[in-house]
């Protein structure tokens, strides 16, 4: 057995993989908490849209706990930083406790952040900055982000000025008094060894459920869910949530005439975003993150086989703790 090969477990996948109830089995039978790493569901009011799913936390009657959901309301927003900030800190908190990190989403920029450790750092307005390097031809701006940074590893980006303007934006704001004051506050990167188990279905079958889900969660009240939301935000901001929030919003305003046409566009909407969930996930692969991927065949009792075989192969046995009745191990 590897021993000590890692000390956190990440489990992503596209939309409607069956990722929730997975973990609830891995979690119930490893004594492990579940961190959400999904973009929506740290947002107060955000349920069926978002997916939480909340009565799946149970298994045998016993609670799973969670993590990183419900922890935002939508008057502010809640991005990639704060999620790497607050995984930080669960981190290092479960470290001391001698806990083993166990986190869950299919958000892949969330997931990437704390896996591939991020350089992130919020860079407020600075619109006279702005307009005086707009001032500039891109070459130059060009040869002063170079200057900054030369291990610059995207030099497709030297092409759009607008992005060179950004990402010099962000670098002299790192070497400011006020950017070095901040990171001083930041918490750092842990050592984070992680095992990165991947769950997805054959396309066909992804389409499938999700239409399936979609159509349970209109049932579920849905609409009624958007509607409440409007009586305390505006349309924009629910709009800019994605996805269910966007679609349903559109209906509500009269922009989608009838609510076959919403479900329909909506459904589209989903399939394409499972479908660039992958193409990150396979991107992460190509910058060097090993994902086990559990296999496509079988239904979720061999995948969850498959993934208890490999996490009890790369896990310390001393973060392998059995609930009292834990889920069985079919053979």
């Amino acid at each position: 057995m590897q021993t000590d090969c890692c000390n956190c477990v990440v489990l992503l996948g596209p939309t409607a993989a069956g990722k929730t109830s997975l973990a609830v089995r891995l979690a119930d039978r490893f004594g492990w908490d579940i961190i959400s790493a999904d973009s929506r569901q740290v947002y107060k009011g955000l349920d069926l849209g978002s997916g939480k799913d909340l009565d799946e936390y149970n298994a045998g009657g016993r609670q799973v706990p969670y993590h990183l959901i419900d922890i935002a309301t939508l008057h502010s927003e809640y991005n990639v930083f704060c999620f790497q900030q607050d995984f930080y800190r669960l981190f290092s908190q479960f470290q001391s406790q001698g806990k083993m990190p166990f986190a869950v989403g299919g958000s892949g920029m969330y997931a990437d952040s704390v896996i591939r450790g991020y350089e992130l750092l919020p860079v407020p307005e600075n619109p006279r900055q702005k307009q005086e390097l707009e001032s500039h031809p891109l070459e130059e701006l060009g040869a002063m982000l170079l200057q900054l940074k030369p291990d610059l590893h995207n030099r497709s980006d030297l092409a759009d000025k607008a992005r060179v303007i950004k990402a010099l934006q962000i670098e002299l704001y790192k070497i400011s008094p006020e950017g070095k004051k901040l990171r001083e506050t930041l918490c750092s990167r842990p050592d984070i060894r992680p095992l990165v188990i991947g769950v997805t279905l054959e396309r066909s079958q992804l389409y499938r459920n999700i239409e399936i889900r979609l159509r349970e969660r209109l049932g579920k009240g849905l609409i009624e869910e958007v509607r409440q939301l409007h009586a305390e935000f505006p349309w924009e901001r629910l709009e800019k949530l994605g996805l269910e929030y966007r679609y349903v919003s559109l209906y509500l305003e009269g922009k989608i005439q009838s609510r076959e046409e919403m479900e329909r566009l909506l459904c589209r909407a989903i399939r394409q975003f499972a479908k660039r969930q992958e193409t990150w996930f396979r991107g992460m692969e190509r910058k060097g993150v090993d994902i086990h991927w559990l296999p496509r065949e079988g239904g979720s009792e061999a995948r969850f086989r498959s993934a208890v075989r490999l996490i009890e192969s790369s896990v310390h046995p001393r973060h392998l703790r059995q609930a009292l009745q834990p889920t069985p191990l079919s053979l």
